[in-house]
């Protein structure tokens, strides 16, 4: 049996934008590879500014979207091979909770009907008894009382308690991925501690791995093992969290951390960040790196050779060519 549990090899997806006359292609993800293991259940961040494919990435693996080249393979197999029962096993075990809590419920039906609904369908419960127990148990496991959300619509929710709902329900289907797409983005900044808490414990309770989508690099820090740092639809860096963050190597990451405001009034930032702002050369196709327009170490070398991801030093890879 395979050491990885999900691979995700040399993804491409390519968009097609513009009017029905003029069209143009957008590549929205450009080349992706990264691996969950499955000797132990892990929490793996990717992060990235909006429009950089972390989200398309996620709805990429669920099979949202058709990649436009590279596999997608769960424990060796390519998911596009798969019988009709693998398929179905995978649809189970790799779930998705979206960033939106309010747009996910219909507001015609009680909380109850989204919860009961992947049980049927996957035919997991024996009887109503065994389904109650099922969604109940699934509710306390998120730090829900059952009786203060089942039978309720959902604007008698809060945002934080209908996103842990759908944790509730992604777990209730004993998943072994679940792919968290900003999850705490739109909840209160008071509930978001803990969402993440509940996301540590599930992980190490039940032996879920997470696939953390955010933009934000302080919770990524506060709850992943190792971070994926997307710029354009391309990984730039790679590596065990504590040196991605602590010890930054690509320019456009250690921009990133420098622009990080500091929670004290009476620090002021040391120097005044230093960004060419050449547009003109915004790479977005073609060869050459895409962060060269904006990046102050940007050499001639840059504007015409891709960097390629490379390591650098052990569990920590950069696509830059100061490096080489």
């Amino acid at each position: 049996m395979s050491a990885v549990l999900l691979e995700v090899r040399n993804l491409t997806k390519v968009f097609l934008t513009g009017g029905f006359i003029h069209k143009r292609m957008l590549k929205a993800v450009n080349d992706v590879s990264f691996s969950i293991p499955r000797d132990k259940p892990t929490i793996i961040t990717l992060a990235g500014e909006s429009g950089s494919g972390k989200s398309t990435i996620g709805r990429l693996i669920i099979q949202e979207h058709e990649p436009t080249s590279g596999n997608i393979l769960y424990q060796g197999k390519d998911v596009r091979e798969m019988s009709k029962g693998e398929r179905r096993s995978y649809i189970r075990e790799v779930q998705m909770v979206y960033q939106d809590p309010y747009s996910t419920y219909n507001p015609f039906y009680i909380v109850d009907r989204i919860l009961k609904m992947p049980l049927r369908n996957f035919k997991l419960a024996s009887s109503q008894a065994d389904e109650g127990k099922m969604i109940r148990a699934a509710i306390e496991a998120v730090n829900l009382s059952p009786e203060r959300v089942l039978g309720k619509y959902p604007h008698q929710l809060s945002g934080g308690e209908r996103q842990r709902l759908m944790v509730a329900r992604a777990l209730m289907l004993k998943p072994r991925i679940i792919i968290a797409d900003e999850p705490v983005s739109m909840i209160d900044a008071s509930l978001r501690a803990g969402i993440l808490n509940d996301i540590q414990r599930l992980k190490n309770e039940f032996d879920v791995s997470f696939l953390y989508i955010t933009h934000d690099l302080s919770t990524a820090y506060t709850i992943s093992q190792r971070m994926i740092i997307l710029y354009r639809g391309s990984i730039v860096e790679d590596g065990d969290i504590e040196k991605v963050i602590n010890s930054p190597r690509h320019p456009y990451l250690q921009k990133l951390i420098d622009s990080i405001p500091l929670p004290d009034p009476e620090m002021k930032w040391k120097e005044k960040l230093d960004m060419r702002t050449e547009e003109i050369t915004y790479k977005t196709e073609g060869s050459g790196c895409k962060y060269y327009g904006r990046c102050p170490k940007a050499m001639d070398r840059c504007a015409k050779d891709t960097p390629r991801l490379s390591d650098i030093e052990s569990n920590h890879k950069v696509a830059c060519h100061i490096y080489a």
